[in-house]
């Protein structure tokens, strides 16, 4: 089961991706945890993301899809994975399609989860009392969404175009999105 987790912040991702590994025994792979792993490795590649890193620049495409085939090369990802954070541009979607293939993988689930933004909204301010993040105010949460429709949103467009997007109603109880999503995935 190869999934990617797409949706806006404040959509619940992170709360579902817990419930996806946790029910089909797959690792959570997240870029920023890739990337640190990486480094702690102290490998070549780890140190040329170490330079980037402390230099205060972006890590590009290539060197995270470097990281990305690392990742996924691990054993633990044998039986699937979902991956959080990336693709973030269609280029990195194109590149992960190519390693992929390249790899053998079976099909990739592309989930996206949709929830309207004044719902996002009050999603994201109703955790600002709860949480110590420090995106979840109002202004840094408008900001996110910005940033997620401008940046992120055309990956879902690609993966739709592709024939792997499957569109989960992001309203309602935790559970029910999980059901969704298990139905969505055929289980």
């Amino acid at each position: 089961m190869q999934i990617v987790l797409l949706g806006p912040p404040g959509a619940g991702k992170g709360t579902q991706a817990v419930k996806i590994c946790a029910q089909y025994h797959i690792p959570h792979i997240s870029t920023g945890d890739m990337l640190r792993q990486q480094v702690a490795s102290g490998s070549p590649l780890g140190n040329k993301v170490k330079s980037i890193l402390d230099s205060g620049e972006l890590v590009t495409d290539d060197i995270i899809m470097q990281v990305v085939e690392a990742r996924l090369s691990q054993s633990d990802c044998r039986n699937g994975f979902l991956l959080d954070g990336i693709p973030r541009t269609v280029g990195q979607a194109q590149s992960l399609t190519t390693l992929l293939l390249k790899m053998g993988a079976a099909k990739l689930n592309v989930l996206q989860i949709n929830v309207p933004d004044a719902i996002l909204l009050e999603r994201i301010e109703a955790r600002q009392g709860q949480s110590s993040r420090s995106d979840d105010t109002a202004e840094v949460a408008a900001k996110r969404l910005k940033v997620y429709w401008e940046q992120t949103a055309p990956v879902a467009n690609y993966y739709e175009q592709v024939g792997n997007l499957v569109k989960i109603d992001g309203v309602g109880a935790v559970d029910e999105v999980f059901n969704r999503i298990t139905t969505a995935l055929g289980t």
